[in-house]
Order: C-alpha cells, then sequence, then structure tokens
C-alpha cells in the first residue's frame, strides 16, 4: 500500500544543471523554514519572497532587465500595467494639499487621473505645453509635487523639452517624472537626463506581442522607490508571473523588432507626405515636424515606431480610410509586431470635447500609427488602399 503524503510536500528535484530559459513560476505564497527566517526576509537579512502581492520572481528576472536597459539607480518595479505605473507614482509620491503639472498631450487615460481622479482626492492639478519650459515653470506652484511628461506625446509626436524642465524641476526642488514609452531607453534614458522617475507601459514596445499587460516603474532616490513600491502592494497592482515571463521572452529581440519598426515608420511617413489627401504627417526626423530640432538633439537622430497623420476630411473619411485599409488592424495599441491604427477621436482621447481635441490637433481626420515587422511595400500598399477608399467618396 502505498505511503501518504501531504498534499503539497515541498521541494523540487536537485538538478546539476541549470535551466537556459527563465522557469515560469506561478506560486503566490513561498514557505519559510522558521519564524526567526520569516523575520530576516522581512527585515532585510536574507533574501525571499513571502507572498506574490509583495514580489514574485518572474516580476523581479523582467524588473533587472528593464532596469539595466533604463541604466536605474535604484532596483525598479514591475507592476499590471502601465496605468498601474502611473498610479503608483501620483499616488505613492503624493498627498491631498499637493499639485501636479502634466503635459497637456499625456496618454488619454493619464489626462483622465489629472482631470478627474487626482482633484477628487485633493491633489491640485495643471496641465502644459512640455515643448515650452516656459509654459512648464509658469504652471509650478509652491506646494507643486511634480511634472509627468512624455517623451513623444501620445499621439501628437511632439517632442518634450526633456532637459530644460529637469533643469528647472532641480532648481525648484521639483519631482520629474519621464513616460518612456514611445521612445524607450533605444532612443533615450530619462534617467541621463536628470528624471527622478521614470516608468514604461511595458505591454507596448518592451514586450511588443500585444499578448501582456504590464507597467515598469524606477526611482533616483530609494525613499522614493520604497513609497512607489508600498502603495503598489499595499493596492494590489500586482503583475502576472505569467505576463512577466512572456515580456521577458519579448525583451530578447527588442532592439531587432525597435530598429527594424523605426526604419520602417520613417518611410511610411515619407510615402504618405507625398499621398494626396493627406494633410500632413507628424514623425521625429522628418524636416516638417515642428520640433525637429530638439528630436535630432534629444533622440540622437533616431525616430521610433510611431508616425501621425491627417486626412483632408472628418469623420467620413475616416470611416472610409479604415474600411480600405483592412488588412491593418485597427485597434487602440501600439508596440505590436504588426502594425496597428489608431483614432484617437473615438478611443484614447474620446473623454476630450471636439473643441479641447481639435486644439491639441486632433481631428476626426487624425490617425496615429503604430509601425510592425511587415514587409515596408507590403504595408504601404496597405495604407495605398486606404488612401484609394478614400479617394473613392468624392
Amino acid at each position: 500500500m502505498m505511503k501518504p503524503t501531504l498534499m503539497r510536500p515541498g521541494g523540487l528535484p536537485e538538478t546539476a544543471s541549470t535551466p537556459v530559459v527563465t522557469p515560469l513560476m506561478p506560486s503566490v505564497v513561498y514557505a519559510s523554514e522558521t519564524p526567526d527566517r520569516l523575520d530576516d526576509q522581512y527585515e532585510g537579512r536574507a533574501q525571499g519572497y513571502t507572498y506574490a502581492r509583495e514580489g514574485h520572481p518572474n516580476a523581479d528576472v523582467l524588473a533587472r532587465r528593464v532596469d539595466a536597459m533604463e541604466a536605474a539607480p535604484q532596483p525598479g518595479l514591475v507592476v499590471g500595467s502601465g496605468m498601474a505605473a502611473v498610479t503608483a507614482v501620483l499616488l505613492g509620491l503624493c498627498k491631498a494639499g499637493d499639485h501636479v503639472v502634466g503635459g497637456d498631450q499625456l496618454y488619454g487615460r493619464s489626462l483622465r487621473m489629472m482631470r478627474d481622479d487626482l482633484p477628487r482626492l485633493g491633489i491640485a492639478t495643471s496641465l502644459a505645453d512640455p515643448t515650452d519650459v516656459g509654459a512648464v515653470a509658469a504652471a509650478l506652484r509652491p506646494e507643486t509635487r511634480l511634472v509627468l511628461i512624455e517623451v513623444v506625446s501620445n499621439p501628437t509626436l511632439r517632442i518634450a523639452d526633456v532637459q530644460g524642465i529637469a533643469d528647472l524641476c532641480r532648481e525648484t526642488g521639483v519631482l520629474l517624472v519621464v513616460d518612456n514609452t514611445f521612445t524607450t531607453p533605444r532612443a533615450v534614458r530619462p534617467f541621463e537626463l536628470g528624471a527622478d522617475v521614470v516608468l514604461h507601459s511595458v505591454t507596448k514596445l518592451l514586450a511588443g506581442h500585444s499578448d501582456v499587460t504590464l507597467g515598469w516603474v524606477a526611482a533616483r532616490e530609494a525613499d522614493h522607490a520604497k513609497a512607489i513600491y508600498d502603495f503598489a502592494v499595499t493596492t494590489g497592482l500586482t503583475p502576472s508571473p505569467f505576463d512577466c515571463w512572456l515580456a521577458e521572452r519579448g525583451l530578447m529581440s527588442f532592439d531587432l523588432r525597435f530598429d527594424r519598426a523605426e526604419a520602417t515608420a520613417a518611410r511610411l511617413a515619407d510615402h504618405l507626405a507625398a499621398q494626396p489627401g493627406v494633410k500632413r504627417v507628424l514623425y521625429p526626423t522628418r524636416p516638417d515636424h515642428p520640433d525637429r530640432a530638439r528630436a535630432q538633439g534629444l533622440l540622437q537622430g533616431r525616430g521610433c515606431n510611431m508616425v501621425s497623420f491627417e486626412l483632408e476630411g472628418g469623420r467620413a473619411e475616416a470611416n472610409a480610410f479604415t474600411r480600405g485599409a483592412d488588412q491593418i488592424a485597427f485597434a487602440p495599441t501600439l508596440g505590436d509586431v504588426g502594425t496597428t491604427l489608431s483614432h484617437p477621436a473615438s478611443s484614447s482621447h474620446r473623454a476630450l470635447t471636439p473643441e479641447a481635441r481639435e486644439k491639441l490637433g486632433m481631428s476626426e481626420g487624425f490617425f496615429r500609427v503604430s509601425v510592425g515587422l511587415e514587409d515596408p511595400d507590403a504595408l504601404i500598399a496597405a495604407f495605398d488602399a486606404g488612401l484609394a477608399a478614400v479617394a473613392a467618396r468624392k
């Protein structure tokens, strides 16, 4: 008769070799030898895991990889989404009575947090043009705690004056938080420019396959890193081990994916700019980009995988384009291996009034493109089909 065993006897098979690929470790809880050893872990005398909400191996492996890419001064933290990273920073570092300045073209949900959620919690907010350091300076108050900007704005691809804002924040004792999702450390490392906190939506280019939802955040100072960590753990912004495992795998090809998509994006931008029916094209390396000089210095001649363009016309032309360009996924995301097409007026920035969108340059004919890894000629042909469908309406 088989000897009965406990449900979880513990232990892994001994092996003289080690896995080449990081193992997937979905365990929620981790056993300790004694209460004394558990004290050692919680009080920092020993390294170990206790409960996955407070950290787990797959999250730490991924975090260390992104830390190295961003040259993070302190260990970074992986959380459940890009917006979880934004939330952990804003609510981990701010309190009622503080004031936050945000770039006026942040991602739509970041704008919503600035407009609706932070004021509800007693944190005042203002928006300012991040391409104009004077506008940011004018928005500062004595109680300003931090400034939140994106290096390249979503979706109009304007280039923030990161160095100027960093200098301003240092002079005034205000923290600078930089969302580096669009540009990634392949193009710019904000810590090297003076940022105090850097964050990513790992969901996008870093993971790169539209099959994970994750964020990453790191701080320059240890006390800020701890405040962000404590808030994330307390509020349960926990990442999935499987998503972390997939994202780590995605990082293996990140450099190759970024370079390929960037080259195709530059070619697509130039092609679209020459087509009838296209009112304007935005891409950082083009000579007609409004911030080209700053882009050349900040990004050191690099662009990104994002292209934005505006059709002549409005919603009817936008509908015709997406129907005609039916080989391109019309989906509000970016950073996938496949090209995706986004319409801010009906997705990321739909919460803004039409007047507010027009002021920021997002008409009903405005599109944002996340360029993927397709053959450039095939991709251009797909866009031409969309433009032909628009022209056929006339």
